[in-house]
């Protein structure tokens, strides 16, 4: 357990005893009236990760109205209010800041990685609650007041090569952003861990971020004896990618991780170049659980799209926020919340989770499929 955490814990303890005879309206970070508690959500609203922010937010904000609509939490209202950082870590401490003006008692963020652990590195000297939906890298939870809701980077790193090592390829060619904490995070872990189970990397290749010209690195694909194609990066460089693979005679299987999801609205619905490729989700539009199906139609309902694992994941960041609270027996104090999320459940659309000290979520995995414009269970 790290120092801060347990500090944070034990201050957690003596806070409870302190505030036993208070209301919920005595302490905390809800508004001056008690009835309000304020989430400030951070992510990408334009630029080129702006389906992962837009996902979040609209995912959020259909969780903050489903439990205004059941009574809120703890009887408080909830309110969401998001901040467009555009995938930039300076701006993302901006919009911290900007959230913090506003009175939130938690953050929903930051979207990405790099972002987030920029932005953990204020909010921890604040001590305000954040969760991360979607920020892998391992870094990002190193705060005593940090948790996420996805899967760290090198979990996805490992999970794939025994993936690929079980399907039977033996030669695996990568392509990564090396300038980017998500795609050398799982790129690190991924090559540790496929040439530990006996496969080889024919071919390791890197970009950086805005490139848009992969001729160079997809040529020494083409000539290195590969049997199929790793791609741990976001969706709009995988479409580039494959694209421009398609042009040069590239037919390779794809695999990647949880980055992928959005590749199929970046194509415009033509996956002809990637159909039966592979990645990594913790949420699956077409899954037949009544509950996801339920979110699906409210999201489609309310934003004319389909949701991906960003939208999910910025669902159940909020109803951990929510268990939170109520855990704390509405004690939104900064220290109540945190030392809370340690003993709530979360039954969320990625799984069900618990969060253990250290702010890593206990879930299980899913591998999608796309096939002709869809993603589907393997």
């Amino acid at each position: 357990m790290k120092l801060k955490r347990v500090l944070a814990l034990l201050t957690a303890g003596l806070m409870t005893v302190s505030f036993a005879g208070c209301s919920s309206s005595d302490a905390g970070n809800q508004s001056a009236d008690g009835t309000t508690f304020k989430i400030g959500g951070i992510g990408p609203l334009t630029g080129d990760q702006a389906s992962y922010g837009t996902s979040v937010k609209n995912g959020a904000q259909i969780a903050v109205d489903e439990i205004n609509a059941a009574g809120g939490a703890n009887g408080m209202q909830l309110e969401l209010i998001f901040e467009d950082d555009e995938c930039d870590e300076e701006k993302s401490v901006n919009a911290y800041n900007t959230l913090m003006d506003q009175g939130v008692g938690a953050i929903v963020g930051a979207v990405t990685s790099g972002c987030s652990i920029a932005v953990s590195a204020v909010s921890e000297a604040d001590g305000i609650l954040q969760i991360t939906p979607s920020g892998s890298a391992a870094e990002c939870t190193n705060g005593s007041n940090s948790f996420r809701i996805c899967f760290t980077d090198p979990l996805q790193g490992e999970t794939m090569a025994q993936y690929i090592t079980d399907k039977g390829y033996k030669n695996v060619a990568i392509i990564y952003n090396n300038g980017d904490e998500y795609s050398k995070g799982i790129h690190d872990a991924f090559v540790a861990k496929f040439t530990e189970l006996g496969g080889s990397v024919a071919t390791d290749e890197s970009f950086t971020t805005g490139d848009v010209d992969f001729n160079t690195q997809l040529t020494k694909v083409k000539s290195s004896g590969a049997d199929c194609i790793f791609l741990p990066i976001y969706y709009s460089d995988v479409a580039y990618i494959t694209d421009q693979a398609a042009t040069l005679g590239i037919d390779l299987p794809y695999f990647g991780c949880d980055g992928w999801d959005g590749v199929i609205k970046q194509l415009n619905g033509d996956t002809t170049n990637i159909n039966g490729a592979t990645f990594l989700t913790p949420f699956i539009s077409t899954d037949s659980d009544p509950k996801i199906q339920q979110f699906v139609e409210k999201y489609k309902t309310s934003y004319n799209a389909e949701p991906d694992q960003f939208a999910a994941d910025g669902y159940d960041a909020v109803y951990a926020i929510k268990l939170a609270i109520e855990q704390a027996g509405g004690d939104t104090s900064n220290e109540a919340l945190i030392a809370a999320m340690t003993q709530i459940t979360v039954d969320g659309l990625t799984g069900e989770m618990t969060f253990n000290e250290n702010g890593e979520p206990n879930k299980s995995a899913k591998v999608a499929v796309i096939q002709d414009g869809a993603y589907t269970a393997e």
